[in-house]
């Protein structure tokens, strides 16, 4: 790819006018389309659009802008859409670079992302966020970031790699495409006044950036408290009626629909039913695996899954076009075709599928007929980045025995119940058996060893619990995308196969893992940070085919598994997750003990 080239307004507009006029002629005249017009909610039959220094010159019929050397390019029985959006997603989870996930992002549709680099950022702070803020900015995706707000995600739970603090954050607002603050997690502390959640709120503000947000709670008198900080958006709701009453307060609502979240069906009820007015409303993906990717599609899987349940395409196709630029104050840029605005735009056959046959970002043909027209520019993680897993010695198999505290044959314990498709856990218990006074797992009753080994600082400290949900029936998994912290996180049946799992990704790097009877069914390595693989996007597709399938054969049938499996050591979300310091009840934000004694 020659060297990106993308034209501020101020520096195009002489020309855009003069090929409005006529008196130049437009680099590229797409003819002939129905164009999705964003603003109005039409379909406007046989339109041009003529493209002049990368963005749009004029709409209409564009006869007069056609010259010697204008590419033509008929778009007969093709819609003309302006490129997808996605207003809030982590890059880390894809489990690739901002570049390979680029190559799958662009070739769905995506022509812009606003991606919360958090996962790296709880791992190397500050330095991490700038790496893959800068990789973006060299693609022809448009990369925006949300600086992280909640690094860690809590101060008194767990234990990251890195921290940030109100200075990094008014650091970072004056990062060229940094637009605003990644989603605060910490709810309560911005509520209740925390110095450093306010100070970072404020920053944002004075800087006139947007805030965005991450609320599960259902308490009503605290969602207000928060908004009244400042905080404008949430992604977190899962359920109609919560939907309806974000809506009507003024919140901006982000409907998520990811790999493993699946909230589009129940949340767009206030679409569908309710016929709220959609324009505070976007679609997003949150995170997305990269067979998803492959598969599904990026942003227009979500799209279309609103069309699906009922939303009229061009609706649908708002949400996560110019309703998310207006959210980020981008609308002057993207997320529509009108003049003077970015050429990102879409030829797609058929507006209820939402598959592009073309895809154009800053007025050059980026994708068409299935192949890229362009290549991609490398980009190189210093060697310390790739060398991320800090952990004191060796595993064994004694450290995942839990002892218990009685002198009993049976106890009862309190476990984490995952739930598929949700990011979602609920706090149960159950009784276990005791034996030479440790603790068993019982695969019968769908309970499994749970452990989280911090990392970062060699400190050697193991936190173990148990686990409901996964219908492991033998072996072990590991993973250091642990979300937020990101230690190393380890389940299983077997305590020889889960020291194998830890021990293996220990010596690769990172990455996600299978284990069983002590043999390595499948892995993802993850040399970035422990979080993203430096593989092409095809080569981790295929790693994550048999890692899939790896999941399988040890019992779990679950959807995304390993994503599920990489929530269980959030502390942000209810009810109940584990930490490298101990088992996390979350509603009450304190650690509780595993035993019921």
């Amino acid at each position: 790819m020659t060297q990106l080239t993308r034209h501020k307004l101020i520096d195009a507009s002489s020309v855009l006018s003069k090929v409005a006029l006529g008196e130049t002629h437009a680099d590229i005249v797409i003819r002939n389309g129905t164009l999705v017009n964003v603003h109005t909610g039409e379909l406007l039959e046989k339109t041009d659009v003529a493209i002049a220094a990368g963005r749009i010159a004029y709409v209409g019929q564009a006869n007069h802008t056609i010259g010697d050397r204008t590419v033509v390019i008929d778009a007969a029985g093709r819609y003309v859409s302006p490129g997808l959006l996605d207003g809030h997603m982590h890059v880390e989870s894809t489990m690739l670079s901002v570049t390979e996930f680029s190559k799958a992002a662009l070739a769905k549709g995506t022509t812009g992302i606003f991606m919360d680099p958090h996962e790296i950022a709880n791992v190397f702070g500050a330095e991490g966020v700038r790496l893959m803020h800068d990789e973006g900015q060299q693609l022809p995706l448009k990369v925006f970031t949300t600086y992280p707000s909640c690094v860690p995600a809590t101060d008194d739970l767990e234990d990251a790699g890195a921290s940030l603090t109100v200075d990094d954050i008014k650091e970072g607002m004056e990062w060229d495409n940094v637009v605003g603050l990644g989603e605060v997690m910490n709810f309560p502390g911005v509520v209740y006044g925390d110095p450093k959640m306010r100070g970072e709120i404020a920053e944002t503000i004075k800087h006139g950036k947007t805030v965005t947000g991450h609320f599960p709670s259902e308490d009503d008198r605290m969602l207000q408290a928060y908004m009244a900080s400042g905080v404008t958006s949430d992604h977190e709701t899962i359920t109609r009626e919560q939907g309806l009453h974000k809506v009507r307060m003024g919140m901006h609502l982000m409907i998520r629909e990811g790999s493993a979240w699946h909230d589009v069906k129940e949340v767009i009820k206030i679409v569908t039913e309710d016929k709220v007015n959609t324009a505070n409303i976007s679609l997003v993906t949150d995170d997305v695996n990269p067979q998803t990717l492959v598969e599904k599609g990026h942003i227009n899987h979500v799209v279309r899954r609103a069309i699906e349940e009922g939303v009229d395409p061009v609706t649908a196709i708002q949400m996560a076009t110019i309703n998310v630029a207006r959210y980020f104050k981008l609308e002057h840029d993207l997320g529509s075709i009108t003049p003077g605005k970015y050429a990102d735009i879409l030829l797609i056959d058929d507006l209820t599928k939402v598959e592009p046959s073309t895809v154009i970002t800053d007025g050059r043909v980026i994708f068409d007929k299935g192949a890229y027209c362009v290549d991609f520019p490398a980009f190189v993680y210093p060697e310390h980045i790739r060398s991320s897993m800090n952990v004191k010695r060796a595993l064994t198999a004694e450290d995942f025995k839990l002892p218990s505290r009685g002198q009993r044959e049976k106890t009862q314990v309190n476990v984490i119940r995952a739930i598929e498709n949700s990011a979602r856990t609920e706090k149960i218990t159950a009784e276990l058996d005791v034996k030479d006074g440790i603790i068993l797992p019982d695969p019968g009753q769908d309970i499994v060893r749970l452990a989280c080994i911090e990392r970062h600082h060699g400190t050697g400290q193991i936190s173990l619990a148990f686990a409901h949900g996964f219908q492991l029936k033998t072996g072990a998994v590991a993973s250091t995308v642990a979300h937020d912290s990101h230690n190393l996180l380890v389940m299983g049946i077997d305590e020889q196969d889960m020291a194998l799992a830890a021990n293996e990704l220990i010596r690769i790097g990172g990455g996600t893992i299978v284990v069983e009877n002590g043999k390595v069914l499948a892995q993802v390595p993850l040399t970035i940070a422990g979080l993203m693989s430096d593989k092409s996007l095809l080569e981790v597709v295929e790693e994550v085919k048999q890692l899939d399938q790896a999941w399988k054969r040890i019992g779990c049938m679950l959807n995304a598994p390993f994503m599920t499996f990489s929530l269980i050591a959030l502390p942000v979300i209810p009810e109940i997750r584990i930490s490298n310091r101990g088992l996390v009840d979350v509603t009450a934000f304190k650690l509780i003990d595993v035993e019921l004694l």
